[in-house]
């Protein structure tokens, strides 16, 4: 039987963070696999991001907008071939604000430090990851904006850990999100800690022909698109940490 028994619903996991079950129909998740593969590929495409302990992230990453690296955002892959970003379009702002109507209610696409209606989403980090990759817990921190921090998912199903803003320990909660599913936080839960844990190998829809999970995140940076930022300062060097480093 094909149907589950008791079908998924809309849970708020915490003030502000909620989880949208198969918020993306079929044909949009196609769609979004499809528009990833092209950022995927260079110039500035997917890549593995290095720590400055030395280290590597299991997951690899491709942005758009702006270009994330440990800590801040920067106009070219800094830490990859140096190319400029590739562009945000506007459909995945316009997407990314009917997702937290959705999750949040109409009238809340932003909010706070220059993150209100007027402000577009303007930032993806798209991770990929395979059986083995994982994510430590960490939290959207480099943005001058508190607008809230759409995710969405595609292919394999992962456990994705939702925690508090105080630490990287408990409490947290684990949920698990499957191809389609739509997680957004704002306001009290803009700045928790959250992770990934462990990916479910196998599970995606077949008819997707994805082997591994995508990883959608949309935010908003809070900048201006003349380069300058909410309080008018000029912008900085491509290879600034323009958002400034995250809190430890």
């Amino acid at each position: 039987m094909d149907a589950e028994l008791f079908p998924r619903a809309r849970t708020e996991v915490a003030p502000g963070a909620v989880h949208l079950p198969d918020w993306l129909s079929p044909g949009r998740q196609r769609d979004l696999l499809d528009a990833c593969r092209d950022w995927a590929r260079p110039p500035a495409g997917l890549r593995t991001v290095r720590t400055p302990g030395g280290g590597t992230m299991t997951a690899r990453q491709v942005c758009l907008g702006l270009h994330w690296y440990p800590y801040g955002y920067a106009r070219t892959a800094v830490d990859g071939d140096g190319a400029p970003v590739k562009e945000f379009p506007a459909w995945l702002d316009e997407l990314a604000r009917a997702a937290v109507a959705d999750a949040l209610g109409e009238g809340r696409p932003g909010g706070g430090r220059g993150g209100g209606p007027e402000d577009a989403y303007d930032i993806a980090l798209i991770n990929f990851y395979d059986a083995d990759a994982r994510m430590g817990m960490h939290r959207d921190s480099d943005e001058r904006s508190d607008a809230p921090v759409v995710s969405f998912s595609l292919g394999d199903t992962c456990v994705f850990r939702f925690g508090n803003t105080a630490s990287r320990g408990r409490p947290w909660t684990d949920v698990e999100l499957r191809s389609g599913d739509l997680f957004v936080f704002g306001g009290p839960a803009r700045l928790a800690y959250h992770g990934v844990p462990r990916v479910l190998a196998g599970t995606a829809p077949p008819e997707l022909g994805l082997s591994g999970r995508l990883n959608i995140t949309l935010r908003v940076s809070g900048l201006r698109t003349d380069g300058r930022g909410p309080s008018g300062e000029p912008g900085r060097s491509p290879r600034d940490r323009i958002m400034g480093d995250s809190p430890s």
